[in-house]
């Protein structure tokens, strides 16, 4: 009972501090390779890695029904929000910002999404949703930290956070019976094919292997897709989707930590105020939410 109240405690703790060293990982390899046929290569380990897991554990297969829903929510929430978030950094947009935009998750979980879920949105709610993107704009004041990116880089960036959002819903609502072990394989499958389609049709595909890369590939897949996504998932099952996203915005801020240290990536002092503004919103929704529980 003990160590369940620990694992309970500390699991989202761990989820955030994983979760922000994604955007990392994407940093430290796309020096050395175009993003889709980055994340075609890391979903290939990733199938083969978490199938092997799954065969050898005795995990139950999803049937028809199960596996068209992973397939649903595989495509939301790797395919578009992880091809997202590598086209956005590939494209010059800093991984901390990266991590700010996506962070805005739990407001659209809140406010927009979780109408599908048949919740009531109240006037905190809003206020919290024009508070986190008032804190977006003093974020972006700086003119050279926006035209650090291209217009694609950005766009995708926005893709990604529909991505994530509608992705956890639909994987709370339809997949949560589904053996993560089992299920996530299917999503992972789904995901390879898709990001092979995309390296084919718009990217060289050309490697230039190192040690970082390496690197960079073996953390993204088995720390990111498969321990912090199993965790992910683990945390759905046991919250509700607005408790659950709120963990989110703690990721921009450590993720801006760590891009500090590694890569040099700085905000000023309005920016990093932006973030804490953004930081404030999420927890107006999230209490808004709880109030009309």
């Amino acid at each position: 009972m003990r160590l369940t109240n620990v694992a309970i405690t500390g699991a989202p703790v761990l989820f955030v501090l994983l979760w922000s060293t994604g955007f990392i990982g994407a940093r430290y390899g796309l020096p050395y390779i175009e993003p889709l046929t980055f994340l075609a290569v890391r979903m290939v380990f990733v199938v083969l890695v978490l199938g092997a897991i799954a065969l050898i554990s005795g995990a139950r297969w999803p049937d028809r029904r199960e596996t068209g829903h992973s397939l649903v929510a595989g495509l939301m929430v790797h395919g578009l929000y992880l091809g997202g978030v590598f086209t956005a950094i590939s494209q010059g947009v800093p991984a901390g910002v990266s991590a700010l935009i996506t962070g805005l998750q739990p407001i659209l979980t809140s406010t927009i999404a979780n109408r599908f879920m048949g919740e009531t949105v109240t006037r905190l709610q809003w206020s919290g949703l024009a508070l986190g993107l008032a804190g977006v704009a003093l974020v972006l004041h700086d003119r050279a930290l926006v035209e650090a990116g291209t217009w694609t880089g950005w766009i995708a960036n926005f893709v990604a956070l529909f991505g994530i959002t509608l992705g956890t819903l639909y994987q709370k609502r339809y997949c949560g019976n589904i053996d993560w072990r089992t299920g996530n394989t299917v999503q992972y499958a789904g995901a390879c094919v898709l990001f092979g389609i995309g390296a084919f049709a718009f990217e060289t595909r050309m490697i230039h292997w190192s040690a970082e890369l390496v690197f960079a590939i073996a953390w993204l897949v088995l720390v990111l897709s498969i321990s912090a996504i199993g965790l992910m998932y683990w945390l759905i099952r046991r919250s509700a989707a607005s408790g659950f996203s709120s963990l989110f915005y703690l990721v921009p801020a450590v993720t801006a930590v760590f891009a500090y240290l590694l890569f040099g990536e700085k905000l000023d002092a309005l920016s990093i105020a932006g973030m804490v503004v953004c930081a404030a919103g999420v927890v107006m929704v999230n209490r808004g939410a709880r109030s009309t529980a």
